[in-house]
């Protein structure tokens, strides 16, 4: 009996954790969107006219040079999200574009 009483509170306990953090992805993917919106990248995608690459697409971005480094996490998360898509532009896995989804 005190098996399944401990049982049941661990299984309350993950299942609180697991909504908390539910809630702070969900907060990251908002803010990463208006982030991308806020700095127009589907629309530098759209006018380029195919798929794009990061280092083209940092380069077209009105951004301090000591924040480029970060526009490659902002990517991954959008492409998780279905924001985007990406392809490896070689079999080099280091080279990415990014192409514009029906959602973007």
């Amino acid at each position: 009996m005190e098996f399944q009483n401990k049982e049941n509170i661990d299984s309350d306990l993950l299942k609180a954790q697991s909504h908390i953090w539910n809630h702070i992805f969900n907060f990251i993917n908002s803010m990463s969107l208006k982030c991308v919106v806020d700095l127009g990248i589907p629309d530098i995608i759209h006018n380029y006219g195919q798929p794009m690459s990061l280092s083209k697409l940092i380069s077209s971005l009105p951004i301090d040079p000591s924040k480029q480094p970060y526009i490659y996490r902002l990517m991954r998360i959008m492409t998780h999200s279905g924001f985007f898509s990406q392809q490896n532009v070689t079999d080099n896995e280091l080279e990415i574009e990014y192409m514009l989804t029906d959602v973007s």
